[in-house]
């Protein structure tokens, strides 16, 4: 392998042309006020303090977001600082600021999160976290030179060294053979260390088959199709990472070692383009959330690739400030990966299916207005997996009408045997039946059967056995059928569901689920938009054979936060031994259009 030097991030190894750019151009202007905002922010702080009580809070509590504001603030201050101090080397503050901060995060007990060490001693673990810093730590040994002291520049070699490289060798971890974002980051995060800091040829030989071995693990968990189960923030995660790790392997070995040039690695680059149902709206299936954006570093590195890579919206940037967990590597090549070439100012239309992952995804950006439908199958045991067999969303006019929750916040036990009493996993917080006072049941054996998927400009049609979700007893079979419909310039959907009992359930209810608030209006249900044109979706039923109730709900939102969202029961008045459902879905446009028309 070729040596390692600043030829691996800069045009010519170029450092100082490279910081002229980013300090004079229009390209970078938005991120240099951020940057810079947050400097200042940060000077104005005291250094943040890792207490004992805030490692405990987990063990005693189960949260932990207490212990993770703080670190990850720390992690914020090293990204920022560092910037800083190449952008504008003659302001002493900002060196100073970068030194404390990497002598805390040296000093530190344990680079891993109290979440990912149980109860045990933080001794040779290695998690997510820990392997990042590590990375990090490495890469500014590079690209900050000799503006590290060398006491600093020693202890970040001997700590990376005893907290990465050692362990690493010296045993295996569960996350070696994981198929998703851990073996990815982890794995990535220590073969990247070791392309910059390890000399001795054989101990980088040992990491790297290591780390390639949990490469190939990784990308086993993708179908052929590509598609990231775990959803838009865990590809700009995981396959961030292994990109990142990938980028450095193929340059030190002069182009002998390329993970991109796999065609199933071009398949889950084209992931991203995939996933959006228009704006900024992802189908947000798992632990998503129901909005992404993009880390341009990343996307312009890849469209530099795969011409059938579509630069996103550059809107959809990720603001430096963005990541809560003030993660280096893509902060970082945000700057360094920046192409400047034009990217496209809204997304495509995109209209298909994914048959490994069972997802169908139709978007269509019409004149004005952005309309979205995706659906699932699959089964419920995938990576952060929610009981969701069936679930669908209807995005129109900037928001979605019917919705998934998405993640809630992490804590102990929603990763525990609990996980599926939280809304936002079990089945009860999705947009799929109640069969018998039963929700669906975690596990790869169940698992929905897709019979039928097609999309194409005119509208989609997704049909899918749901019968293995669902441990009643009497159930006998479950279908539901979904058909979206594009006409006269708005969209249509059309549910039916057919069931067939061994006798007559004791009960029967298809839930809706929705962030917007709904409104029973005489035989009909009805979600007035907020968006721009004013939307409204109008629900249509048999009052007959359909009881509607509407309950307000709270959940624990990702960031720690309350958030509202509704439930839209419709509880079968009769049950049958065969029960057939029918719901429609009609967006209509705002009562002052439809004045206008009449």
């Amino acid at each position: 392998m070729v040596p390692a030097g600043l030829d691996l991030y800069y045009p010519d190894g170029d450092a100082a042309r490279f910081w002229q750019k980013v300090r004079t151009s229009d390209l970078y202007e938005a991120d240099r006020r951020e940057i810079q905002a947050e400097g200042q922010r940060l000077l104005g702080l005291p250094l943040p303090v890792l207490t004992y009580s805030l490692y405990a809070d987990f063990a005693r509590t189960g949260r932990r977001l207490g212990y993770e504001r703080v670190y990850f603030e720390r992690r914020r201050r090293l990204n920022t600082f560092a910037i800083l101090t190449m952008l504008e080397p003659e302001r002493d503050e900002y060196r100073e600021a970068l030194c404390d901060t990497l002598w805390l995060i040296l000093e530190e007990y344990t680079w891993c999160l109290p979440a990912h060490l149980g109860e045990g001693d933080a001794g040779g673990e290695i998690d997510l976290f820990s392997a990042e810093t590590g990375f990090a730590l490495s890469e500014l040994l590079y690209l900050a030179g000799d503006d590290l002291p060398p006491l600093i520049r020693s202890r970040i070699r001997d700590e990376v060294h005893r907290r990465l490289f050692e362990p690493y060798l010296a045993r295996e971890y569960h996350w070696e053979s994981a198929v998703h974002n851990w073996s990815a980051v982890c794995a990535g995060s220590i073969g990247a260390a070791a392309l910059l800091l390890l000399e001795d040829a054989d101990r980088l030989a040992a990491v790297l088959a290591k780390a390639e071995r949990s490469m190939n693990c990784y990308l086993t968990g993708f179908g052929e199709d590509g598609a990231c189960q775990e959803g838009l923030g865990y590809w700009n995660y995981g396959f961030g990472y292994f990109t990142y790790y990938a980028d450095l392997l193929r340059k030190r070995s002069r182009g002998r070692l390329d993970w991109f040039a796999s065609d199933k690695v071009r398949r889950i680059a084209l992931f991203q383009q995939t996933c959006f149902l228009g704006g900024s709206a992802v189908a947000n299936f798992s632990d998503s959330r129901p909005s992404g954006s993009i880390q341009p570093g990343l996307s312009d590195y890849l469209a530099g690739l795969y011409p059938e890579f579509q630069r996103p919206p550059a809107r959809l940037r990720a603001a430096f400030t963005q990541d809560h967990c003030s993660r280096w590597a893509p902060a970082i090549r945000n700057l360094l990966w920046r192409s400047g070439e034009p990217a496209q100012s809204e997304w495509g239309p995109f209209f298909g299916y994914l048959p490994d992952a069972q997802w169908l995804i139709w978007r269509h950006a019409g004149p004005g207005c952005a309309f979205g439908f995706a659906a699932k199958g699959g089964h419920n045991a995938e990576p952060h997996n929610h009981n969701d067999l069936g679930q669908f969303m209807l995005y129109g006019d900037g928001e979605f009408f019917l919705a998934d929750l998405g993640s809630g916040e992490y804590t102990k036990s929603y990763f525990g045997p609990e996980r599926y009493t939280y809304d936002c996993n079990g089945s009860q917080g999705h947009s799929v039946p109640i069969v018998g006072g039963q929700y669906q049941a975690e596990g790869e054996d169940s698992r929905a059967v897709v019979e039928e998927a097609y999309a194409d400009e005119a509208g989609a049609v997704f049909g899918v056995d749901l019968t293995q979700a669902y441990r009643y007893a009497g159930l006998e079979s479950l279908r539901r059928a979904l058909r979206w419909e594009m006409q006269g310039g708005l969209p249509s959907l059309a549910l039916t569901d057919e069931y067939r009992f061994a006798g007559a359930p004791s009960s029967v209810v298809e839930r809706f689920v929705t962030r917007v608030r709904p409104r029973l209006a005489g035989d009909r249900i009805e979600l007035q938009g907020s968006g721009e044109q004013g939307l409204k979706l109008i629900m249509r039923y048999d009052g007959g054979m359909l009881s509607p109730e509407i309950t307000r709900r709270m959940f624990m939102d990702h960031d720690g936060c309350e958030a509202e969202w509704y439930t839209i029961d419709l509880t079968v008045r009769k049950p049958e031994p065969s029960i057939r459902v029918a719901v429609t879905f009609e967006f209509e446009p705002n009562d002052k259009e439809s004045g206008d028309r009449e």
